[in-house]
């Protein structure tokens, strides 16, 4: 939008464009060794305890060697999106501009495949720096759908990967996420509204309302992610692929009688279209 090079002086062009011109001289501190070092331990920390909140978490920091504030702490995680999970007054990372719908899941019976489909964000760890996966997940089946990786926590990503599963299995009835401002973005539900499916939110203080996305998330992590050590989003991208392959078509579920993601969406999805 600005160029540099151009015969108009960069305050000129803000001017005419409303911009603030501190923005567009700002040089982004990258992060420290340090704190890539701390957020990977953090996001350990997290899974084993994810109710432990900044204080526990530096309590567990310090244990381990590093003297290091909560402040700090509260920092590096607001950066990773993540949050204890606990019933509390807030538990998302909303906009306060955009639209929030109501939870519709509750007391509903999802045994079919294209019924529900959930999503959510994590962090990933990487040799040098990290990363954010989304992912799209089939409910009753818990079959990864489509998933995308990002360097930052847009919502561009995330329509991406919501496109891509529309393209490949059809619409839901229903999608579920919580209030992260990512989900919430009309960018994102105009997607969903545009393909007539229902909207719904988890609400505030559920902590375990999208509790079997977290649950992938446990498993990419110690199956994959904390094994590899990938050094860039590039090797975490064929890495994921390899391995989202094994979590749907290899990988038993004790939940479906060690059944695997795509045997029971396939088999619930038949069943869906001949009942209709």
């Amino acid at each position: 939008m600005i160029d540099k090079e151009d015969s108009l002086p960069v305050t000129r062009q803000c001017k005419i464009l409303e911009l603030s011109r501190s923005g567009i001289y700002y040089t982004p501190v990258p992060l420290s060794a340090m704190d890539i070092e701390l957020m990977r331990q953090i996001d350990e920390i997290h899974l084993l305890y994810p109710f432990y909140g900044s204080r526990n978490i530096r309590n567990e920091l310090w244990a381990k060697g590093y003297n290091i504030g909560r402040d700090r702490i509260r920092r590096l995680m607001r950066r990773m999106g993540i949050e204890a999970l606990y019933v509390k007054p807030r538990l998302s990372l909303s906009h306060s501009g955009h639209v929030k719908y109501p939870y519709l899941l509750r007391g509903l019976e999802v045994t079919k495949a294209n019924h529900v489909w959930a999503t959510d964000i994590t962090y990933l760890p990487m040799s040098r720096g990290f990363c954010y996966l989304v992912a799209i997940m089939d409910w009753a089946s818990r079959k990864v759908l489509a998933w995308r990786l990002s360097n930052t926590l847009g919502s561009g990503f995330c329509v991406d990967a919501l496109e891509e599963a529309i393209a490949k299995y059809g619409c839901p009835e229903i999608f579920n996420t919580d209030q992260g401002s990512q989900f919430t973005a009309e960018v994102f539900t105009d997607t969903l509204r545009g393909n007539n499916i229902a909207i719904s939110m988890d609400g505030k203080g559920r902590c375990m309302d999208n509790v079997f996305i977290e649950r992938l998330w446990k498993s990419v992590k110690y199956e994959d992610i904390y094994l590899k050590a990938y050094a860039s989003m590039a090797e975490v991208k064929q890495g994921l692929a390899s391995y989202f392959k094994f979590y749907n078509e290899k990988r038993w579920h004790n939940h479906f009688d060690r059944k695997t993601p795509d045997m029971v969406y396939f088999d619930t999805l038949s069943q869906k279209q001949a009942a209709a």
